[in-house]
C-alpha cells in the first residue's frame, strides 16, 4: 500500500483574499457538499478570479485542507488563551467548554464542512494524512497545556497529558456528532455530563 503523503501548503496569498477564499469554500461545502463546490462557485462567492484559485491552491483538495488548517490554528489560539491563563480546574474546564462553544457557535455550516472533509479523507490518502497531522498538532498542543498546568499544581493529572487531551477532544467530537444527528436534542445535559467526566480526569 502506498504511504500517505501530506498536501503541500498553498503559495503565499494576501491575508484578506485568503480569508475570503477559505470562507467561501467553507460556505460552499456546507451548502453544496464537496462534489458541488467547484472553483467556479468558490471564486464567484469570494469575488476573485478562478485563475487566482488555481494559481494559489492548485487543486480543490489543497483548498479544502487549507480550510481545516486555518480552523486548527484558531482552535490552538483559543486553547492557548483560555487554558494558559487558568488558575484552577474550574478555569481550565471553562476554557475547554468555551473553545467548544466557539466552534459550534459559528453555526451548523461550519461543523458540516469539517465533517464533509473528514468523510472525503476516508477516500483520499493525501487529505487523510494532512488531517491526521493537523489533529495530532492540536492534541499535542492541548497536551502540553495540560502538562504545564499539572506541573504548576493547577491540575491533578494521573493520565498521560496527550492521552487526556485526546479523550477531551473525543468528548467534543461525540457531542458534535450528536448535535448533527439530532438537531432537536437538548445538548445541555450532555454538556454537564461531559464536564463532569473531564473534571474526573483533571481534578
Amino acid at each position: 500500500m502506498e504511504a500517505a503523503t501530506s498536501i503541500d501548503p498553498p503559495r503565499e496569498l494576501p491575508g484578506e483574499k485568503a480569508s475570503l477564499i477559505v470562507e467561501a469554500m467553507r460556505s460552499s461545502v456546507a451548502a453544496r457538499g464537496i462534489a458541488g463546490s467547484t472553483f467556479d462557485h468558490v471564486a464567484r462567492e469570494a469575488g476573485v478570479s478562478r485563475g487566482l484559485l488555481h494559481y494559489y491552491f492548485g487543486t480543490k483538495e489543497r483548498l479544502l485542507v487549507e480550510v481545516v488548517r486555518r480552523e486548527c490554528d484558531v482552535t490552538r489560539q483559543r486553547l492557548e488563551r483560555g487554558v494558559s491563563g487558568a488558575d484552577s480546574v474550574d478555569d481550565v474546564l471553562a476554557a475547554l467548554v468555551q473553545s467548544f462553544e466557539d466552534f459550534i457557535g459559528e453555526g451548523p455550516s461550519h461543523v458540516v464542512t469539517f465533517y464533509e472533509i473528514l468523510t472525503l479523507a476516508q477516500r483520499n490518502h493525501e487529505i487523510a494524512a494532512e488531517l491526521a497531522e493537523l489533529g495530532r498538532q492540536v492534541r499535542v498542543h492541548l497536551g502540553d497545556l495540560l502538562r504545564a498546568k499539572a506541573d504548576a499544581g493547577v491540575l491533578s493529572l494521573d493520565a498521560d497529558p496527550e492521552a487526556a487531551a485526546g479523550l477531551l477532544m473525543a468528548l467534543a467530537d461525540g457531542l458534535t456528532v450528536r448535535m448533527l444527528s439530532e438537531p432537536e436534542l437538548d445538548i445541555a445535559p450532555l454538556m454537564e455530563l461531559a464536564v463532569s467526566a473531564a473534571r474526573g480526569l483533571l481534578a
